[in-house]
Parts: structure tokens; C-alpha cells; sequence
């Protein structure tokens, strides 16, 4: 009887060492374990393929608004609207103009037509009192585009720092000028020659409608705006099985009405 409970309790010391020892291999598992970050692939038509990692260490809510407009089909079909050679590429805008904003309906499913309304993002840069964001804008990296809205008033500074939607920017050339003021997500790993040759499509300026008997272009005028604006055929993103949750929203900035109201003396 002894022997039988002798080898019982070798037994159980034998089943907890193991027991032990799974949990030990799966916590150093858990650390040791690489998560890969999201990749994007952007398909530009006549162009070629960009891939873009993305940082949801940096900009975690920018990288889930990013996603989540990416893969229910979004940007497939928009532009890029906006081309500065030795600047950047900018896209993304459903108005083709860079006026256009996204809809709560475009990240979320069933919302109704009296619910649904523009969005915009907390902007996720140092500037903003965002800190975790220290990605420099060297060719390659992947931004939010937004406005800025303090030549109207310094009071409005914050508003545009909070009114990113959809569109993104792609440096073309390193910029310090940028660094802590923009949400800077991630940075292209593969397609910097794509890059390349969109910001080198010929270009006009924005009001140049190209008429032969419209008044001739001034030079001192802004030529950004490409005469046959590279399209984006799609846009999906990668998440190797990570979900990056649901995007978190604010109420975008009404410049109309706050114009009605400061300059015109008009109210609801």
C-alpha cells in the first residue's frame, strides 16, 4: 500500500512539474513571440504596387481608421489628388479635390441615414499632447492628411490637429518640418520607386481647367493638382490575424457654420 503511494506521489510531482512547465514555455512564448505589424498594399493603376508597414505601436487608432476604411473597399477607385515632386503624394479623398471627408457608415455597418454624419480622428502626434508618436517624416512614411484651421484663428489650432478622415500622404523626400505635427503611421516597404513616378505626373494648377480660351495659368500660382490624377485600383491591409478594434471618432470641425457665426453674426 506504501509502494502504491509512493508511486502515486511521483506521479502527481511528475504531472505538476509538466504542468509547470507548460505554463513557463507558453509565458516565454508570449514574449519571445514576433507580431508582425500590418502591411498594406496599395495597387496604383499604370503604376505599380506600393507596400506600406504600418504602426500600431505609434498610432494605434490611425492604424485601425486606416484599416478599416482599406478593407471594406473604400479607397478602390479614388485618386491621388494631390502632387508636390520633392514633397509628397497625397490621396485618398472620395471628392477627388481634397474636400471630401468619410462617413461613419464607411467604418461601420448598419448605420442608419438619420445617424450617419462626417467623422474625423484624434490626431496622434506630439503636437497634439500625443506622445508615443516619434516618427520623423523621412521618405517613405505614410501620414494623415488634415487642415489647419489657425490662420483663422489661433483658437482653432486644436481643431485641425483633430480632423483627419481619410486621407493619407506618402513623402516623396525627408522633411523636418513635419515631425510631431502630422499622425505619421508607417512607412513604405516596398514601391518608393512607385513613389517616385506619381510625383512626377505632370501637373496644374487647381482652378486650371486647361480651356484653350480660358486666360492663361499665372505663374505664381500653385500647380499640384495632376492633369490625369493617378488612380488607386485598391488599397487592402494585411493584419495577420491581429484585430485592431473599432475606430474611435469625433465630431469634425464646421467651418461653415463657425464663419456664419464669427464673421457674419448669424446663429442657430
Amino acid at each position: 500500500m506504501k509502494k502504491f503511494y509512493k508511486i502515486l506521489l511521483i506521479i502527481l510531482i511528475i504531472l505538476a512539474i509538466c504542468a509547470m512547465g507548460a505554463v513557463s514555455y507558453g509565458y516565454v512564448l508570449k514574449l519571445t513571440r514576433k507580431v508582425n505589424n500590418p502591411v498594406a498594399t496599395i495597387e496604383v493603376e499604370n503604376f505599380g504596387t506600393i507596400k506600406v508597414e504600418l504602426y500600431p505601436d505609434m498610432a494605434p487608432n490611425t492604424v485601425t481608421n486606416f484599416i478599416t476604411l482599406a478593407n471594406r473597399g473604400f479607397y478602390d477607385g479614388l485618386t491621388f489628388h494631390r502632387v508636390v515632386d520633392g514633397f509628397m503624394i497625397q490621396g485618398g479623398d472620395k471628392n477627388g479635390d481634397g474636400t471630401g471627408a468619410p462617413y461613419l457608415s464607411d467604418i461601420k455597418d448598419n448605420v442608419s441615414e438619420e445617424d450617419d454624419a462626417e467623422y474625423a480622428i484624434e490626431g496622434e502626434f506630439i503636437a497634439n499632447g500625443y506622445t508615443k508618436n516619434t516618427l520623423k517624416f523621412e521618405k517613405g512614411v505614410i501620414a494623415m492628411a488634415r487642415s489647419d484651421y489657425s490662420s483663422l484663428s489661433s483658437s482653432l489650432t486644436t481643431s485641425g490637429y483633430n480632423s483627419a478622415g481619410s486621407q493619407f500622404f506618402i513623402m516623396q523626400e525627408d522633411n523636418t518640418n513635419l515631425n510631431g505635427l502630422y499622425a505619421g503611421f508607417g512607412k513604405v516597404i516596398e514601391g518608393l520607386d512607385v513613389v517616385d513616378a506619381i510625383a512626377k505626373v505632370e501637373v496644374k494648377a487647381a482652378d486650371d481647367d486647361t480651356d484653350e480660351n480660358s486666360e492663361e495659368t499665372s505663374e505664381d500660382e500653385v500647380k499640384e493638382t495632376p492633369v490625369n490624377p493617378p488612380i488607386i485600383k485598391s488599397i487592402r491591409v494585411e493584419t495577420y490575424g491581429v484585430d485592431y478594434g473599432e475606430v474611435e471618432t469625433v465630431e469634425p470641425f464646421d467651418y461653415y457654420t463657425w464663419l456664419m457665426q464669427n464673421y457674419y453674426g448669424y446663429s442657430d
